[in-house]
């Protein structure tokens, strides 16, 4: 059975409500055709309105991104430590014994290089010292090759390039000795003589450094 209604968009309609066609009756039983015969039409007013209720929808905000971690800052080179950081009162006011006097090794004979810095052996470490009041490790190299005519830059990093590096067979008495943020004077015979760190004295000693890089100035 199809059954047809106006629209609800159509114009109204002020006449009677009209009655359904295009109805096959023929096709339809007797109390089938009494039943739609007395039915009345269905009609839709023009102004009907459907209400279509719809429920609400909840809207999860996207979380945040994480916040990017910060950059650890650049770590202190290590080859200027000893002129960058301040000591603390403790490294200042020094804990070490001056060494008692050491005869000028004879593997050093004739270096004055070596005759000039035994002479300071006792003297406290001061960071940033470039006198016999106190030697930082670079201010005692620097003073003593200055004791004999040879100015060498300031710093233990600057140092190493201040001349020719060679191998430890090659490396004589006078030449320095460099390691990252430490450099020394070569005594000769796996010996040094050196400034070594806070709260120490200037010593005559066997090296210690591992692998350490031997340079010759002048």
């Amino acid at each position: 059975m199809s059954v047809f209604a106006a629209p609800a968009s159509a114009a109204p309609n002020t006449d009677r409500p009209k009655a359904v066609s295009s109805v096959n009756l023929s096709a339809l039983t007797e109390p089938a055709r009494q039943a739609l015969s007395a039915a009345p039409a269905v009609t839709v007013s023009a102004d009907a309105a459907f209400l279509i209720e719809q429920a609400p929808v909840a809207v999860t905000p996207a979380p945040e991104p994480e916040p990017e971690p910060e950059l650890e800052p650049e770590r202190q080179d290590r080859s200027s430590r000893s002129q960058e950081r301040a000591p603390s009162p403790q490294e200042q006011a020094g804990t070490g014994a001056a060494q008692a006097p050491v005869d000028l090794p004879p593997s050093a004979a004739g270096s004055s290089v070596v005759s000039v810095a035994m002479q300071y052996l006792g003297v406290p470490y001061q960071w940033g010292g470039t006198t016999p009041a106190g030697f930082d490790c670079s201010g005692f190299t620097s003073y003593v090759y200055a004791q004999v005519g040879i100015n060498l830059p300031r710093t233990s990093s600057e140092q190493r390039y201040a001349g020719t590096v060679i191998s430890r067979d090659q490396a004589q008495p006078g030449d320095l000795i460099w390691s990252p943020g430490h450099i020394g004077i070569y005594a000769g015979d796996n010996m040094q003589i050196e400034a070594p760190s806070p709260g120490k004295t200037v010593r005559y000693g066997q090296i210690w450094q591992s692998n350490p890089t031997y340079i010759r100035v002048g």
